[in-house]
């Protein structure tokens, strides 16, 4: 049986992931904010044959983190994957971005990820075995224009992955940064471009199952989707 811990799993590219990942002999820990959201994900998954279970928590507040990592091992120990989904987009250039929202971006989606980590880490360590998956962004790579706050915490999730990557390689850990494109989500709700000028969240979550579902002796390190005419 494996355990697979899934934050930002209420919706987008997370539900996606869980509904991938969702199979007989799994246990689905999902991890978000909204408790709502969190129920109708794991029906799906459940209906898919996994054994779901919801664990509503703030990922970017460190004892609330650390508590919802005590929770998941008490239900399902240590888990086989952890998936750093969690993560938001605020738009806007240097001059209108604030201090507030600049630190807001970096907090969902790079703390978010270090304080998650953090907390399952040591349990992989010691059974020398564990896969971790970083959700990063083609703004990983390159700077956008009105996407400042965005583009400097999805280049620092890329920086903390292969950081980590670095210190468990020795520890039989596999870890894997996903960089991902434009991607029909919530996050683009309104925007008046046409919907294939987007790629389906559920590809992004087929490239991290089959990530997930390679053997340990290999490590997809970095992977990069864009839609098929280029970036928006």
């Amino acid at each position: 049986m494996a355990t697979i811990v899934i934050t930002g799993a209420s919706q987008g590219i997370g539900a996606a992931i869980a509904e991938a990942l969702a199979g007989e002999g799994r246990t689905l820990c999902l991890v978000a904010r909204n408790q709502t959201n969190l129920e109708r994900v794991a029906e799906v998954c459940t209906s898919k044959g996994a054994e779901a279970r919801i664990f509503p928590c703030d990922v970017t507040d460190e004892d609330a983190v650390r508590q919802m990592a005590a929770s998941v091992a008490d239900a399902a120990g240590v888990p086989d994957v952890l998936v750093n989904n969690a993560g938001a987009f605020v738009p806007g250039s240097l001059v209108e971005t604030t201090r507030e929202v600049f630190e807001s971006q970096m907090s969902v989606n790079v703390t978010s990820a270090f304080l998650v980590t953090r907390a399952f880490l040591p349990g992989m360590t010691l059974r020398k075995s564990g896969r971790i998956v970083f959700m990063g962004s083609v703004a990983s790579v390159r700077g956008y224009p009105g996407g400042v706050a965005y583009c400097a915490a999805k280049h620092a999730v890329l920086g903390l992955s292969r950081a980590v990557r670095e210190e468990t390689k020795d520890a039989g850990i596999q870890v894997s940064t996903i960089l991902p494109g434009a991607t029909l989500t919530p996050s683009w709700d309104g925007v008046d471009i046409p919907e294939d000028r987007f790629m389906p969240a559920d590809d992004i979550a087929q490239a991290v199952r089959s990530i997930v579902e390679m053997s340990s002796r290999t490590v997809v390190e970095e992977v990069l989707l864009r839609p098929q005419e280029g970036d928006l």
